[in-house]
């Protein structure tokens, strides 16, 4: 189970949930109103921060109740979620976490017989 930081823009609440899957962006949740009836939500924004108790990264959702069930009529222009401006080639993301050098292979001994 992972533990997700929601953070609930229609009623400005946060908390914490445990599911077995992170959501994505645009996917929808089914989340406990605060009468306790339940709801649809979209998920806004996925980002991971590291936890404050170890070498842990901890999902945070930002949700937003879906329009059809709150009985507000959808935005005209919907915000972008992704800022595009900010895209970069996949390789100079990777090359952040690899290093400037290669990387060398390591030749592992599968064999589990005793050593003489």
């Amino acid at each position: 189970m992972i533990d997700i930081e929601i953070q609930n823009e229609t009623h400005q609440t946060q908390f914490r949930m445990k599911a077995v899957t992170v959501p994505r962006i645009g996917e929808g949740l089914r989340l406990r109103e605060p009468n306790e009836s339940w709801a649809s939500y979209d998920v806004l924004d996925v980002w991971y921060q590291k936890a404050d108790y170890g070498d842990v990264w901890v999902p945070y959702l930002h949700v937003r109740r879906t329009p059809e069930e709150s009985g507000v009529a959808p935005a005209a222009a919907p915000a972008a979620v992704v800022n595009r401006d900010q895209a970069m080639p996949i390789e100079d993301f990777l090359a952040k976490f690899e290093g400037d050098r290669e990387h060398e292979t390591v030749r592992l001994n599968l064999d589990m017989s005793e050593m003489e």
